[in-house]
């Protein structure tokens, strides 16, 4: 099964890492990038997604982590 695609947005100036569906963030970060890394460890645990919002909210970059239906060959 595969778990909740993950979020990292901007809350009050910080960074925050939220499972879709969720109300509450799971961690909140002083940089993006800081809560990109945690959100990735989620996102590769559960075999969900990364969203990666901008500071306007808007979906700037978007990774895998599930079960590529095409993965690389070779």
């Amino acid at each position: 099964m595969l778990g909740k695609n993950q979020h990292v947005t901007p809350k009050d100036g910080m960074w925050q890492v939220k499972g879709a569906g969720n109300s509450r963030a799971t961690s909140i970060h002083q940089t993006q990038q800081q809560a990109i890394k945690a959100a990735q460890s989620i996102a590769k645990n559960q075999k969900s997604e990364l969203f990666i919002h901008n500071r306007e909210g808007q979906i700037r970059e978007r990774n895998s982590y599930g079960n590529d239906p095409y993965p690389p060959k070779g």
